[in-house]
């Protein structure tokens, strides 16, 4: 229950207007014991880090320097030493002080997209501080087997991620030209307790500068695929090979109400979920409903991606449309529905439009009966 809270939140702060240097310079001092250990300035990309600058530790100090387009987050890491220090970097000058006994309180200062980060770690390190106590008493109570106060303290728990969330949408609103907001909303996108109309809203306060950013084109895609896949959208025609090859198209098969379908041989919710879609098609198929079923298929795990896909469809006795890019999530259909998780469900009536998602089992049923009978 308890989850662990990302570092990702900030106070509302006021920046001055300055002219960019071409590039940016870190000075870093150090406690005792780390001279001659390399220090290096990384970027994550996916699974893989990118090393921007490298250097060793002379005399207590290091300098780490280079340029960006943009701000975004970097990490500093240092040799034998297991934590990484955040940064986000833009073209200025910084100051470091690091102390590799507490690398976890280490904060990068001299801009102002760092003062506002480091001003959001010291919210975030009470709010986890509450949230171990919490952790640690709802242990205690299960413990000794006391009920009320292990529902006193879900009741604290949830109290205190709902102030966490308001206190994120207050200071994203506020703070339009903040690099950390923008990886705030990051985070929030699959946060269902906060509508879509409120993201939106908030994304589309930021400034250009934010909006241009690595971290803000990737949210402003995905306000943009979420936006075509709310309910009362029309979903845009998208085609895919089917099993045998062949271009299967979506306004080539829909019916009276179409099910779009994400799913995979290798997702074990979607192959439970498959049953019921078989008695949901068997159903209504001849009152006018149609499935199209869209394989991510194509992990890097699977041996044969088709074949386990084929295998599926025959062994769950999908008699429905498949198609697939067997591209795993990066498949762009799966991209244009910005599909995060599977199963995902959209219901579309004849013209297309989506009028329920992310519907299963006897709610997905229940559905399609009010529509067909």
């Amino acid at each position: 229950m308890f989850k662990k809270i990302a570092l990702l939140g900030l106070v509302a702060l006021a920046f001055s207007c300055a002219k960019e240097k071409d590039g940016f310079t870190i000075n870093a001092s150090f406690n005792d014991g780390v001279n001659g250990k390399a220090i290096k300035l990384l970027k994550a990309e996916g699974q893989k880090q990118i090393v921007i600058d490298s250097t060793v530790i002379t005399d207590g100090k290091a300098l780490l320097e280079g340029a960006v387009t943009a701000p975004d987050l970097y990490f500093i890491q240092i040799e034998a030493v297991r934590s990484n220090i955040p940064v986000i970097l833009e073209n200025t000058d910084m100051t470091v002080a690091i102390n590799t006994d507490s690398i976890f309180n280490t904060r990068v200062q001299g801009s102002k997209e760092n003062d506002a980060f480091n001003s959001y770690q010291e919210y975030m390190i009470e709010l986890q501080k509450k949230n171990q106590e919490l952790s640690l008493q709802f242990r205690t109570a299960q413990q000794t087997k006391d009920s009320l106060l292990a529902v006193d303290i879900q009741n604290k728990y949830k109290a205190m991620v709902d102030e966490n969330q308001t206190h994120d949408i207050e200071f994203m609103k506020a703070n339009k030209d903040a690099l950390v907001s923008i990886l705030v909303l990051e985070r929030h996108l699959g946060n269902k307790n906060i509508s879509f109309e409120t993201k939106k809203e908030i994304y589309d306060n930021f400034t250009p500068r934010i909006k241009d950013t690595r971290v803000g084109k990737t949210v402003g895609d995905a306000i943009k695929a979420e936006s075509a896949t709310a309910i009362g959208s029309v979903v845009e025609n998208f085609s895919a090979p089917n099993p045998e090859g062949k271009t299967i198209a979506l306004n080539d098969i829909k019916g009276k109400v179409t099910i779009i379908d994400f799913w995979a041989a290798w997702c074990g919710p979607c192959r439970r979920e498959n049953p019921n879609l078989v008695k949901v098609y068997n159903q209504y198929h001849d009152k006018g409903l149609e499935i199209l079923g869209v394989s991510l298929d194509g992990t890097p795990k699977q041996k044969d991606a088709k074949a386990e896909w084929i295998a599926a469809i025959e062994k769950d006795g999908l008699a429905w449309h498949q198609v697939s890019n067997l591209d795993y999530f990066n498949d762009p259909i799966a991209k244009q529905f910005n599909i995060r998780a599977i199963p995902a469900t959209y219901v579309l009536d004849a013209d297309g439009k989506i009028i329920a998602s992310g519907l299963r089992g006897q709610a997905l049923e229940q559905k399609i009966a009010e529509l067909l009978n």
